[in-house]
């Protein structure tokens, strides 16, 4: 549980905790993250943490939702309908996925940190991860479905989910695991552009030149 600060100067103090929480996370991983560390890098006395929190695992929580809510806010974009509007459906998954990929690329260090720590180390942070996936999942499904009539699939809702899934896992096991992970060795636009080619594959049926 995080105890607010009140005062504008504690507010200021708060917020280089939280961005030195993220930078240390992001640099070192969770072995990095420590009271000390944060301390040091934000400038301020141990006090001024333990004043707002119990311990090293509430303040990772804290600093977490912190950078998630950062990651948030570039999400918004899948919020504006009119920008995706108008894009017939290989088109707006193409889309899509670039815009998708781009935001996780600018954030690859925090999900590569993320994906260091296993659920046994620090379960409440795999839960809300957990949870944030599923409900991008279900803003991206609902974007797809937009265009659910022109969707091959018998199986319009099941398809767009696992789509999404395959290409959210790719990104992920990506960004983890280094460009190696895909063999070839394919740069991140070029990875995009197959993980779309197979989305519009699975979802519309092959192209006509390809039939």
């Amino acid at each position: 549980m995080i105890r607010p600060p009140r005062q504008e100067r504690s507010r200021r103090a708060w917020a280089r905790v939280l961005e030195a929480g993220v930078a240390l996370f992001e640099e070192g991983g969770y072995e990095a993250f420590t009271i000390a560390a944060v301390c040091e890098r934000a400038r301020v006395a141990p006090r001024a943490i333990y004043d707002r929190t119990p311990s090293k695992e509430a303040l990772f929580v804290a600093v977490y939702e912190h950078r998630v809510s950062q990651i948030w806010e570039e999400m918004r974009v899948f919020d504006d309908e009119e920008r995706w509007a108008g894009l017939d459906g290989p088109e707006l998954v193409a889309a899509l996925f670039a815009e998708f990929g781009d935001i996780l690329r600018r954030h690859e260090a925090f999900t590569r940190s993320l994906m260091s720590i296993s659920p046994a180390t620090h379960s409440g942070i795999y839960q809300r991860a957990h949870c944030y996936s599923h409900r991008l999942a279900d803003r991206m499904a609902g974007l797809l479905l937009t265009i659910k009539p022109h969707i091959a699939h018998p199986d319009p809702e099941t398809a767009v989910r696992v789509c999404f899934t395959s290409v959210y896992s790719a990104l992920v096991m990506r960004i983890g695991y280094g460009p190696e992970f895909v063999q070839p060795v394919l740069d991140h636009d070029a990875f995009v552009r197959h993980l779309v080619e197979m989305s519009v594959c699975y979802l519309f049926g092959p192209r006509p030149e390809a039939a």
